[in-house]
């Protein structure tokens, strides 16, 4: 044979090799039959996370050919950690501050920190709502030592957003009586008057939020000017935001907060062109989930990076790079 028919061949398998590259990355993972897999981690069925992540399950299926993903429900943010650290799911739904945590180590990931997870989007910010009844006469977290506080459960990512955020106030656990309820139990507890304020992360409207105050008249409590700004120096996944007048009935005015970002990280399963195929397919279709939930009308394009708490996928930066 020729060297320049070898050369010509050489150049054709290379590219027919680099194309089934990033077929194979756009596919997902395959099994012994050529099946194409990908898991998506979301959340419980009562919440965001899951009709979030269904959405972007149909959206592959129907974008990237040959694709079969499906979203499973699962235990949210820290057990979606935990399971693309184990390899059970491909992408999740996480709170970019517990990405943070655990790609560093820290909080209820202290000393079991993990490795090779990638930001694929930021997706919409969930709020940290500090609620209390109107008749409590709280209108600022200065006021809470002494206070009963349902803080959420131990370990939470809810948990650890009040502690940071209390301290930018200089209020500590020691000057509050600290309960350890899951907002659900929190909210009951406000309602029945056992704690003066209960706390939630999650994005608004919050159908509990709603449910307390269709009963009672309730007042959210603002983060705000400096606090917020120490707050962010010191931990950057937080953003700031505002809480619109008239999100929750009878409480009309517009209360300033902090908020962190749901996000749709990958584990070291999906490699740099699946993630350009799966970030170029989302964004392409935005209309599917926006349709899916009212969050998904927050997200978009221009705020993908907003609060971004690991190192992207080289794929998905590439989309938003647009290269």
């Amino acid at each position: 044979m020729k060297i320049s028919t070898v050369k010509k061949v050489f150049a054709a398998g290379a590219v027919l090799a680099a194309a089934a590259v990033l077929f194979t990355g756009c596919n997902g993972n395959a099994d012994v039959e050529g099946k194409k897999f990908l898991n998506i981690g979301t959340g419980g069925t009562a919440g965001t996370y899951y009709p979030i992540g269904g959405a972007i399950a149909e959206v592959l299926n129907k974008e990237i050919p040959g694709m079969s993903a499906s979203a499973q429900s699962t235990g949210a943010s820290v057990a979606n950690i935990n399971m693309l650290s184990d390899g059970e799911v491909d992408l999740a739904t996480v709170q970019n501050d517990i990405a943070y945590y655990a790609a560093h180590g820290t909080e209820m990931f202290q000393d079991k920190k993990v490795d090779g997870l990638q930001g694929i989007a930021s997706l919409y910010p969930e709020t940290c709502q500090f609620v209390t009844l109107k008749s409590s006469g709280i209108k600022s977290l200065a006021e809470l030592k002494g206070k009963r506080i349902a803080v959420g459960a131990v370990g939470s990512g809810v948990e650890a957003n009040v502690r940071q955020i209390l301290a930018a106030y200089g209020v500590t656990y020691s000057d509050i009586d600290a309960q350890y309820l899951s907002f659900a139990e929190g909210a009951s507890a406000l309602k029945d008057g056992n704690v003066d304020v209960a706390v939630l992360t999650a994005g608004y409207p919050t159908a509990s939020v709603q449910d307390i105050a269709a009963q009672n008249p309730v007042r959210l409590l603002p983060v705000e000017g400096k606090a917020a700004d120490a707050l962010i120096a010191q931990y950057p996944f937080y953003t700031k935001t505002v809480i619109p007048a008239g999100t929750y009935a009878g409480f009309d005015e517009e209360v300033p907060s902090v908020a962190v970002m749901a996000m749709l990280v990958a584990g070291p399963t999906v490699n740099d062109d699946l993630g350009y195929c799966v970030t170029k397919a989302i964004f392409s279709n935005l209309d599917r989930l926006q349709a899916a939930h009212a969050v998904g009308k927050q997200i978009a394009k221009d705020t993908a990076k907003t609060g971004m708490s690991l190192p992207m996928n080289a794929g998905a930066e590439k989309y938003f790079s647009g290269k």
